[in-house]
C-alpha cells in the first residue's frame, strides 16, 4: 500500500509523541520499567507481563503519564475500550498538554465516543491552539466527529477549512485523506458535481484510491450516469480495494475508519 505522508505534522507528530522529556527522573523510570521490562514482552500474547512491568514503574512513581498511556494503548488495539480509558485518563492527568488531543484522537477513531471527543478537541484547540495529532489537525478529527454525528454543514466547514490551511503553508503536501472527508461532506451534503471535482485531487494524489472511487461511483449513480459506467468505476474500486488500496492512515490497521468502504467479495 503507498504510504502518503504529510511531511509538515509527521514532524510534529513524532515531536510531540516521542521520548522528549525534561524529567530526568521519569526518564530513569521509564527506560526501567518500559524500555527494559515491558517492550521484552508482546503484549499481544503476554499482555499480563506487559501490565506488570509498567505497574511496577508506577508504583516507583504513579505521576508518569507515559506509563499510564502505555497501559492503555494494547487495550485499545484489541477494542477493550472501557478497559484502556481509565489508563489514558490518568495519562491526561498527569500531562494533559502531552496526552488530551491523543485522547480525543483515541476517542473519535477508536472507542467512537464522537461528542466527548469534540469536547476534549476543543480544549485541546483552547489551551494549546488547532496542533497536530496522528497527522492531522484537531479541527479535522473535529470534522470526522461530525460527520458520524450527521452534523454535516459543521464538518463541510472545518474540511473546507482545513484544506484551505494546508495549502496556505508551503511545508505541507497535498494529502489524499484530507480530500476524501472533504469530498464526503460534499456528498452528504447531496453536492454531486463538488463532491467528484473533490474525489479527483484525491485521486490525482492517490490513483488507487478505491474509496474515492466508490465515492465518486455513487455521485455518478445520484447524477443518472449509466449504470454500465457507474458499475465500472465501482468494479476497478472493488479491485483496487482487494490488492489493499484504502484510507492509508497508520491505524486503519486497527480500525476501519469512517466511511472506509466494506466491498465484500
Amino acid at each position: 500500500m503507498k504510504k502518503i505522508i504529510l511531511g509538515f505534522s509527521f514532524l510534529i507528530s513524532i515531536f510531540s509523541f516521542g521520548q522528549v522529556s525534561t524529567n530526568k527522573a521519569h526518564d530513569v523510570i521509564i527506560e526501567e520499567f518500559l524500555t527494559n521490562c515491558a517492550e521484552k514482552h508482546n503484549y499481544t500474547i503476554e499482555m499480563s507481563e506487559w501490565q506488570d512491568c509498567l505497574d511496577q514503574g508506577l508504583k516507583k512513581d504513579s505521576t508518569v503519564a507515559y506509563l499510564w498511556q502505555q497501559k492503555a494503548m494494547p487495550y485499545f488495539k484489541c477494542k477493550k475500550y472501557e478497559v484502556g480509558m481509565p489508563y489514558l485518563n490518568k495519562a491526561v492527568l498527569y500531562n494533559k498538554e502531552r496526552w488530551l488531543s491523543y485522547r480525543a484522537f483515541m476517542k473519535c477513531i477508536f472507542s467512537r465516543d464522537y461528542k466527548e471527543a469534540i469536547i476534549d478537541f476543543d480544549e485541546a484547540i483552547k489551551l494549546y491552539g488547532n496542533s497536530y495529532v496522528m497527522d492531522h489537525s484537531f479541527s479535522f478529527y473535529k470534522g470526522l466527529c461530525y460527520l458520524q454525528l450527521n452534523e454535516y454543514e459543521k464538518a463541510e466547514k472545518l474540511f473546507d477549512d482545513y484544506v484551505n490551511d494546508i495549502y496556505k503553508n508551503r511545508q505541507q503536501l497535498e494529502h489524499p485523506t484530507a480530500y476524501f472527508y472533504q469530498g464526503i461532506a460534499k456528498y452528504e451534503l447531496k453536492k454531486w458535481d463538488e463532491a467528484i471535482a473533490i474525489f479527483d485531487k484525491a485521486l490525482k494524489i492517490y490513483p488507487e484510491f478505491s474509496d474515492a472511487k466508490a465515492y465518486k461511483a455513487i455521485c455518478w449513480l445520484k447524477q443518472g450516469k449509466s449504470q454500465e459506467e457507474v458499475m465500472a468505476l465501482f468494479k476497478i474500486a472493488r479491485d483496487d480495494a482487494k490488492k489493499g488500496f484504502s484510507i492509508n492512515e497508520d491505524n486503519a490497521i486497527y480500525e476501519t475508519y469512517p466511511y472506509q468502504m466494506k466491498f465484500g467479495k
